[in-house]
């Protein structure tokens, strides 16, 4: 408990699944957590719950693929709390990321970009100063193992997501110096619910998808902890060993 009390984490695409997880975890071990989301209604249903387990934090609605929404997030959570220590970009669209190469549009795939690496990029360059001015900085985005593996039909999210990860790579060699440091999260997860159907089969050497709760978002508030202060530039993969090491 408390290895991150008094922070102030973002995490974007907080409303559900590893975005969810990843906040709740984050409050129970003492940061003020600022919950962003697309809607009103599944921000506050997720602060009410943080806030009931003894938790502090902040409901902020935010579509990030727009940039004078991000700004105004940005500015609202310091305007509450005073500063940022911790990023967590997770945020995407869902409803676009299925296309074979072939068929792939300019439009679609730009769509995957904005909500990915360019709405992460964005997200970022708005926190910098805040995270350098806290002495010690941590950003964590969500890449995929989809794109490591170029998953077959996910052309336009494998290219938006292997893209995070150069932002990533780069961020984190510019930013050493402000003691900030960038780590990415390639996770597998069961995020459908009870009740999906066509849930693909586990691949990997555990031979089951990951909890969301129990190893994806320990996995994330490690690397935004002091424990991960050595730690920068890196891919971890939570994924019950799917690709061991191949992950470079």
């Amino acid at each position: 408990m408390d290895r991150i009390k008094g922070k102030v984490a973002i995490v974007t695409g907080a409303s559900r699944g590893i975005g969810r997880a990843t906040a709740q975890l984050l409050a129970r071990e003492g940061a003020k957590v600022v919950v962003v989301s697309r809607t009103a209604e599944d921000v506050t249903r997720v602060v009410a719950g943080i806030e009931a387990d003894g938790g502090a934090a902040l409901a902020v609605v935010c579509d990030v693929a727009d940039p004078a929404q991000i700004r105004a997030m940005v500015e609202q959570v310091v305007a509450a709390y005073g500063g940022i220590d911790i990023l967590v970009n997770n945020a995407f669209d869902p409803s676009a990321v299925t296309s074979s190469i072939l068929d792939l549009t300019v439009e679609q795939l730009q769509r995957n970009f904005e909500m990915g690496p360019i709405s992460y990029l964005r997200t970022m360059q708005a926190c910098h100063p805040y995270l350098k001015a806290g002495g010690e900085g941590r950003v964590i985005n969500f890449g995929s193992l989809a794109g490591v593996t170029g998953m077959v039909g996910y052309g336009p999210y494998n290219m938006a997501k292997e893209a995070v990860r150069a932002l990533t790579r780069s961020a984190a060699r510019e930013w050493g110096a402000d003691n900030i440091t960038v780590n990415n999260v390639l996770p597998i997860a069961d995020t459908w619910g009870a009740v999906a159907n066509d849930v693909p089969p586990p691949a990997n050497a555990l031979a089951r998808h990951g909890s969301a709760e129990d190893d994806v978002a320990p996995v994330v508030l490690f690397l935004a902890s002091r424990d991960a202060r050595f730690l920068t530039g890196y891919s971890l993969t939570p994924d019950g060993g799917m690709i061991i090491d191949s992950a470079r």
